[in-house]
């Protein structure tokens, strides 16, 4: 049985089997992501220099990761995605995308469903990728990122 609650910014704590979730947890995932995504901002503006949407979006991450409410984070996900669609080069695409997929981690939950590894893990896949793309497809580029 799944219950959850709400929080007064959209974010919410849930327990389903015996797995809470607490807002601490939110909070580290979030960060995990963000480090992972930091990064990037920089490839998004090569392609799209006057576009701070993806930067945007790491930043709202760290401020919920640092006890901030988590308000903007719903909006700047959602804006880094259509950064993403804007951008010219799949550097750029990958590059937003990971700053969408740092804003969007906290919306994690604790159902065991494979869809919720991109909660967690999405914003550093999509970072290396990027990564490996500036670098021309090297993959050792990629592993490092993630290293």
């Amino acid at each position: 049985m799944l219950s959850s609650t709400k929080m007064e910014d959209g974010i919410t704590v849930a327990e389903a089997g015996g797995n809470a979730l607490s807002k601490h947890d939110l909070r580290e995932v979030t960060a995990f992501a963000a480090a992972c995504a930091e990064v990037v901002p920089e490839v998004f503006e090569a392609d799209q220099p006057e576009d701070s949407r993806p930067r945007d979006a790491v930043r709202a991450a760290w401020e919920f990761a640092r006890g901030e409410r988590g308000k903007p984070l719903r909006d700047t996900a959602w804006a880094a995605l259509k950064a993403a669609k804007s951008a010219d080069t799949a550097a750029g695409r990958k590059a937003a995308r990971a700053a969408m997929s740092a804003a969007g981690a906290a919306y994690l939950h604790p159902l065991a469903k494979a869809s919720q590894v991109k909660h967690i893990l999405g914003a550093a896949a999509h970072a290396a990728r990027a990564a490996e793309l500036v670098a021309g497809g090297d993959p050792l580029i990629g592993f490092e990122h993630v290293e």
